[in-house]
């Protein structure tokens, strides 16, 4: 029996490679590192005793570095286990819960048909390849070389020219002895009952050849040379071979890009052909483009396939951040740990040819450097224009973005967003507090409010005093509470330290550090970058050497200076490279538990000021002093967690390092 490569393609995609491999092997749990669906073992097929056999779940391919084995699904089980290839689609399509097509005749005609159908599409491409070359052509080319595109562009891409003429494709193909229903079949021409007869449906526009996944023309999409035609951009209609919704244009060429050894590792959907083609030119090749259209879902799947986070480049006009809000909003339900997506914003006015056309990839790169992340897009979207200077306003805004983040299905992601958002909604609406000597009682004023922490009817009371100002120094060092300025706390910058300089970490701990929640906005920024970075980087080649040249080429190398100085400064070595990798991971993992214990006494410290401040509204001078006493005690526990020494003391035997006063 015969099947068809839709339906190979869909079972394929259902079942991880790693779930069919891993009932014969033993995953080495050192190397393989499962959230990156990135495995290692001994190979199946020859005798080795340590791991040269490797899969990755998102090319549903193996090979082995050992006996240079390699295939996909069905060669693993017809190579290795002696089944027949139609055994192999059946054991497949049973994992993947999907029933075997039943032999059907019309099915086998139509697959024929469809093939016959890429044959007419290959001609017609090479139709329009050479009417760009004749004197009809001369005004496209014209074009292309003003758009600056050189020839060796032109023909990777394999351009074209439709003529201005309303048959000259379909006789060209009727020449060559294709049916006219073949030519109907394509979407060639336009036709129907309606319709006395046919006529070409590209005419007088520059061709961009669209191609399937195995890289075979299946439609294309024509920009008009006329400025008068009523579109600008034409792509083929629906067709047996073509479905808009499915295809990403140079999906297959920015997939091998992606996973080649460019060190790129992602994938940059922008907004138009001429967009590909321009970074592809210089030299970013792994961009795609929709056709035409919003971001679908099953393009935003296609794109999962190739990258756990793709970025998404939208112009920074008003269309842009339009066509950006909705698909953050697509985004949103389908997000797991370690599969999101980033914004890069261009700047207004500009796209990608216009960024790269005279200065190079530089300037698009910085783009890219700047990308937000998902969350972090939401947020600007309903902050950015608002005013929350009311009540109302602020539980409108509240309710909103728990509403926003409910629809994500996976319940960890959906409780670290829930939590985000109250740590930003606290920083939006947390009172400002200061001492005002003037007021009676040593109380607390509400910054501009003109009111004291007294009781009712203006009786004012003793309060407790506020925490010294070297408190809140030290408060403020630790992350408790921020400055004006970004400056990551230490206790922030001995996790991230840690990390970059023992990679390996990544492998036993991955989806705790994947999860971290930093307060420093660099630091947010340079968590993203470094998980992308280390999601490109073959397990066996994760190093601190090669995550560093990632970070420093997206421009981070002045904060990893800061970042390292800052915990030598305070002699927390277990951060340092020189730390062993025992005495990394032991401190790392102390300095987490003192990060997620801070985090939660700033929780409890803002939640206790937002109640002061609603106590104080009310009058309710009582309320206002137990909520003062307990503000207190949050704070002298912060002091007391800032005192503890637990990541420097204790440890250090593995990496010579000795506690106590002789060892120092």
């Amino acid at each position: 029996m015969r099947f068809s490569n839709t339906f190979l393609d869909e079972i394929r995609d259902r079942v991880p490679i790693s779930d069919v491999i891993g009932r014969r092997v033993t995953w080495d749990r050192r190397k393989t590192n499962v959230p990156r669906g990135d495995y290692w073992a001994c190979c199946p097929f020859h005798g080795e005793k340590s791991p040269s056999f490797h899969c990755e779940d998102r090319k549903g391919r193996y090979h082995c570095f050992g006996c240079g084995v390699t295939g996909d699904h069905f060669r693993f089980l017809t190579e290795l286990e002696g089944l027949s290839f139609p055994e192999a689609v059946q054991q497949i399509a049973d994992m993947a819960g999907v029933p075997m097509p039943i032999a059907d005749p019309m099915e086998a005609k139509r697959e024929k048909e469809r093939t016959s159908l890429l044959d007419v599409m290959e001609m017609a491409t090479q139709f329009f390849q050479d009417q760009l070359q004749t004197a009809n052509g001369a005004r496209a080319r014209a074009y292309l070389r003003d758009r600056g595109l050189t020839g060796r562009t032109i023909d990777t891409f394999r351009l074209g020219y439709s003529p201005d003429s309303r048959n000259a494709l379909k006789e060209f193909l009727s020449g060559k002895d294709v049916a006219k229903e073949q030519i109907e079949a394509c979407g060639l021409v336009v036709h129907g009952p309606d319709i006395p007869v046919s006529y070409d449906r590209f005419r007088d526009r520059i061709m961009f050849p669209i191609l399937s996944s195995r890289e075979k023309v299946i439609a294309f999409g024509g920009r008009a040379m006329s400025p008068d035609a009523p579109a600008k951009y034409l792509n083929s209609n629906e067709t047996e071979l073509f479905h808009k919704g499915n295809v990403l244009y140079n999906f297959t060429r920015a997939r091998r890009a992606a996973q080649g050894n460019d060190g790129s590792g992602t994938i940059i959907a922008v907004e138009g052909y001429m967009d590909v083609i321009a970074l592809h030119q210089a030299g970013v090749e792994n961009a795609v483009a929709p056709l035409g259209t919003a971001l679908t879902e099953n393009q935003l799947e296609l794109l999962w396939k190739m990258t756990p986070q793709p970025m998404l480049c939208f112009d920074g006009d008003g269309a842009g951040i339009r066509a950006a809000n909705r698909a953050a909003d697509l985004a949103l339900p389908h997000i797991k740990p370690g599969r999101t997506v980033r914004f890069a914003l261009l700047p207004d006015g500009k796209d990608p040819d216009d960024l790269v056309r005279h200065d190079g990839r530089a300037p698009f790169d910085k783009v890219l450097a700047q990308a937000k992340p998902l969350a972090e897009m939401i947020w600007s979207r309903e902050t950015s224009n608002g005013t929350f200077d009311t009540p109302e306003a602020r539980a409108e805004l509240e309710a909103r973005l728990k509403q926003m983040v409910s629809v994500i299905a996976d319940e960890n992601v959906r409780r670290h967003y829930q939590q985000d958002i109250r740590d930003r909604l606290n920083g939006l609406f947390q009172p400002q507090f200061r001492r005002n000597d003037n007021q009676q009682g040593r109380g607390f004023s509400r910054e501009g409010s003109g009111r004291s922490f007294g009781g009712r009817g203006g009786q004012g009371r003793d309060r407790p005093a506020a925490v010294s100002t070297k408190a809140s120094d030290r408060l403020m060092r630790s992350g408790m509470i921020k400055g004006h300025q970004d400056v990551p706390g230490l206790r922030e910058s001995v996790l991230a330290v840690t990390i970059v300089n023992h990679p390996l970490l990544l492998q036993d701990e991955y989806d705790e550090i994947a999860a971290i929640d930093y307060e420093s906005r660099e630091l947010q920024r340079l968590w993203s970058a470094m998980l992308g970075a280390a999601a490109t980087i073959p397990a066996q080649q994760l190093n601190r050497e090669r995550l560093l040249e990632q970070l420093e080429e997206q421009g981070f190398a002045a904060l990893l200076k800061t970042l390292d100085q800052q915990v030598r400064n305070a002699r927390l070595w277990t951060a340092t490279e020189e730390a062993a990798m025992e005495d990394a991971r032991e401190g790392y993992r102390q300095a987490l538990a003192l990060h997620k214990r801070s985090k939660a006494l700033r929780w409890h410290k803002i939640e206790l000021e937002r109640a002061v401040a609603e106590a104080t509204e009310e009058g309710d001078g009582e309320l206002i002093e137990q909520l003062m006493r307990a503000l207190q005690e949050v704070q002298l526990e912060a002091l007391r967690l800032e005192n503890q020494e637990a990541i420097i003391d204790g440890f250090g035997v593995l990496s010579g390092r000795i506690k106590g006063p002789a060892g120092k």
